[in-house]
């Protein structure tokens, strides 16, 4: 290559470069590292969302979300999970829209349409970040270990490095003692703790305000979703716990919010 081809290559690569460099710096070229999705939309959906005693999920909170705006459940009790609550909800409401009288133990097609028209447009709750497609909350990102906890979803993420490495299912509390959302820093380890008011084993607890920890629960384990706790953050899976226990150290972050 002849001497001035060289140098027409390297000034080519100069201007590159620091287009790049400038393209970057504005925001217009994707870096590695992975960035949270902003979720657009502020209101609950009025697509179809059927849901039976039972379960728990995402469809059930769109549906408990559009009950606490008409009044028919407290704000408290959105938790995800179809339970009795929620059952008496949706035959008092069907009884004031002078629906025939069910149970209450599904939500159908045409009980969705009637709670769409009567409660209008729903916001979602305020969670204080960006919510992912995935369901992260960017507050999550730090590039640092962090567990990011999703109460639509029931789950719990371990993230390292801004990568989600496990997904634990949670159990929260009851709608007189709901677990508390918001950014909080791990202040205490208990490797085997108990509660003496309870009188329950707390294994693997992970304090993130006041006496609230992440920890194992048996009783979560036996009965899944029937059951709620005190405002901690219950998880089934001891072994995955108990791994991310090893690696989690006070002082990282706990993210506790709703998608």
């Amino acid at each position: 290559m002849s001497r001035l081809a060289s140098r027409s290559t390297g000034l080519v690569r100069i201007v590159v470069g620091s287009l790049v460099a400038g393209l970057l710096a504005l925001g217009l070229v994707a870096t590695s590292q992975p960035v949270a999705e902003a979720n657009t939309t502020k209101y609950v959906t009025t697509k179809l969302q059927r849901a039976h005693y039972g379960q728990d999920n995402h469809k059930v909170t769109n549906i408990q979300l559009r009950l606490a705006a008409g009044g028919f459940i407290k704000r408290s009790s959105v938790t995800g999970y179809y339970g009795d609550i929620t059952k008496n909800a949706v035959k008092s409401f069907r009884k004031s829209v002078g629906m025939k009288p069910t149970n209450g133990k599904k939500v159908t097609k045409k009980t969705w349409r009637a709670l769409v028209k009567a409660t209008g447009k729903v916001k979602k709750p305020s969670t204080g970040g960006s919510i992912s497609k995935a369901g992260i909350d960017s507050r999550c990102l730090t590039g640092k270990r962090v567990l990011c906890i999703d109460k639509t979803r029931s789950k719990l993420y371990y993230l390292n490095h801004n990568k989600v490495i496990k997904t634990l299912d949670a159990r929260f509390g009851c709608s007189s003692t709901p677990t508390r959302e918001g950014v909080w820093t791990i202040f205490r380890k208990v490797k085997h703790d108990w509660s003496r008011e309870y009188g329950s084993a707390m294994p693997d607890s992970m304090y993130f305000s006041g006496g609230e920890a992440v920890h194992y629960s048996s009783d979560f384990a036996a009965r899944g979703y029937i059951g709620c706790s005190h405002g901690c953050v219950n998880i089934r899976n001891r072994k995955a716990l108990n791994w991310i226990y090893a690696r989690i150290h006070v002082g990282d972050r706990a993210v506790i919010y709703w998608s």
